[in-house]
């Protein structure tokens, strides 16, 4: 009972309540808000969630705001206790590639030794469990023999009502195509040109016909695409994740508004993000 009463009035000081929170922080749970539109309409900007740290281990504790690490990587991949890795379909979070600072959520796609083929609209991959594994796990409508092997057509779209491809001419298809033909920027996908999709546009550079963008994932890497597939800055543009980055999973949302700050949604209050993205979307 002395070590209860002495353990309660330590966490009702100033320093215990710091060292709890920072405790936390480090090693459990995390506040994040959604700032742009890269996961609309799964996750919403002005979404205030809480996240899971100890979803894939337990990430190097780090100071907040200016992300510098408290102790050395001594495991060389990010992580104080290493975990379970991201899989396909998960929503993740993670520090951006560029800069190993600025943290992103994304879904993940794909997994090491993985292909993706990205066209206008669609998202074809060939899992890396091959054929076999193809035609136990997806309907044969989803299903596009290419290339001499099997691919799935926008896998996750019917099981996740949240990812969407924008109306409009502006898609991230025709952004990759002219970046693709700019010295000035780079992307993560190659150009290629697949004779099952038909549509052919030249390349201003080289003159070959460029209809899609392919990836192969790197091993024990994770390619991230936003649910707002036209409008996301995401792997196609900067590349897959390794596990290193891989901070936690998005748990549940505890304050929501809208992007004038002006009202509260409050049916998306105490909502958890593995429920909330099965819903079909009313926003």
């Amino acid at each position: 009972m002395k070590f209860l009463s002495k353990l309660y009035k330590f966490s009702s000081s100033w320093t215990g309540t710091i060292i709890i929170v920072l405790f936390l922080i480090f090693f459990g749970i995390q506040s994040f808000v959604i700032p742009s539109g890269s996961m609309k309409r799964t996750l919403q900007i002005g979404d205030f969630l809480f996240a899971k740290k100890f979803s894939y281990g337990i990430p190097l504790p780090m100071l907040p705001w200016v992300q510098t690490k408290l102790i050395p990587d001594f495991n060389d991949n990010g992580h104080l206790i290493e975990g379970d890795k991201p899989k396909r379909e998960d929503i993740v979070i993670f520090l951006f590639p560029k800069d190993g600072k600025t943290h992103f959520v994304k879904r993940c796609v794909a997994t090491g030794g993985d292909e993706i083929l990205y066209t206008d609209k669609h998202l074809y991959i060939h899992f890396s469990e091959g054929d076999e594994y193809i035609k136990k796990s997806y309907p044969s409508n989803k299903i596009k023999e290419i290339r001499g092997k099997l691919w799935v057509d926008n896998p996750y779209m019917e099981k996740y009502p949240g990812i969407q491809y924008a109306p409009t001419s502006a898609t991230a298809f025709i952004n990759l195509l002219a970046r693709s033909q700019d010295t000035r920027y780079t992307i993560d996908m190659s150009p290629t040109y697949v004779k099952e999709f038909g549509t052919v546009v030249y390349s201003s550079k080289s003159g070959r016909p460029i209809n899609a963008f392919y990836k192969k994932v790197e091993k024990d890497q994770y390619y991230m695409m936003g649910d707002n597939r036209d409008n996301s800055n995401d792997s196609r543009f900067w590349g897959s994740v390794p596990y290193k980055l891989v901070v936690g999973k998005p748990w549940f949302i505890y304050f929501s508004w809208d992007n004038e700050k002006k009202t509260v949604r409050w049916d998306r209050l105490g909502t958890f993000i593995d429920d909330l993205q099965l819903e079909k979307p009313i926003y």
